[in-house]
């Protein structure tokens, strides 16, 4: 999957010499947490709501709030954004976006095109949006998880097996990680229109194939977060 069919787009951006406040405002009335910094159409820093925390005067300083309000008025974005932040292309992967900000600890990332021009921002919200949507998980798609032989055409006899009952392949995802030594665990979702065959399959599979998991997750019924 491409970083810039998911990415937004329509990105709110301040320039270097914005004040801090008004940065703040804009990152509050339009609920993000990061806001890219341009110079002539193109980036040279991202300023995030951390930033703009860590910037403020801590809850026990002396000062009132018309001296507060002063400091972040006169406050720049550059003070306190991060320069030169890292940015990835349109045309990269979502996995390769995945990794950078996993393992540097960032929760959105520029996009730029190749004059460094900024043409979209992806977040972690993003990538979360992408991951549901592969699945297939909001499909009623019925999910089998195998532990499968680290060998060429073990993920091809499971397909064998489903094609045979005219199963329909929505995803296949495969780890090492939580697998056996030797083994691979590969997670299956595929729909199908008929009970009757949907439950030979199923009975065929079982004893074919090593089975961790299988069933339809409850999505209606899932839990939600109490609205306050």
């Amino acid at each position: 999957m491409l970083i810039e069919d998911w990415m937004a787009k329509n990105v709110l951006t301040v320039d270097e010499n914005t004040s801090l406040m008004r940065a703040t405002r804009i990152m509050k009335e339009n609920n993000i947490r990061r806001l890219p910094v341009v110079s002539h159409g193109k980036l040279i820093g991202i300023v995030t709501d951390r930033d703009v925390k860590d910037a403020s005067p801590s809850k026990t300083a002396t000062l009132d709030i018309h001296e507060l309000y002063y400091l972040l008025s006169e406050m720049k974005v550059k003070d306190v954004m991060t320069a030169s932040p890292l940015t990835l292309k349109g045309k990269d992967s979502l996995e390769l976006a995945a990794v950078i900000m996993l393992e540097d600890k960032i929760s959105g990332l520029p996009v730029v095109d190749e004059s460094g021009r900024l043409t979209g921002l992806l977040s972690e919200t993003d990538l979360l949006r992408a991951f549901v949507r592969s699945t297939g998980i909001k499909d009623g798609s019925r999910r089998y998880v195998f532990d499968l032989p680290d060998a060429a055409g073990s993920v091809t006899r499971v397909m064998e097996s489903l094609r045979q009952y005219d199963a329909r392949v929505i995803s296949i995802l495969t780890s090492f990680e939580d697998a056996p030594e030797g083994q691979k665990r590969v997670s299956i979702r595929i729909t199908m229109d008929d009970a009757a065959r949907a439950e030979e399959l199923h009975q065929d599979l079982l004893a074919k194939f090593t089975v961790v998991d299988f069933g339809i997750d409850d999505i209606k019924n899932r839990p939600r977060k109490k609205q306050s």
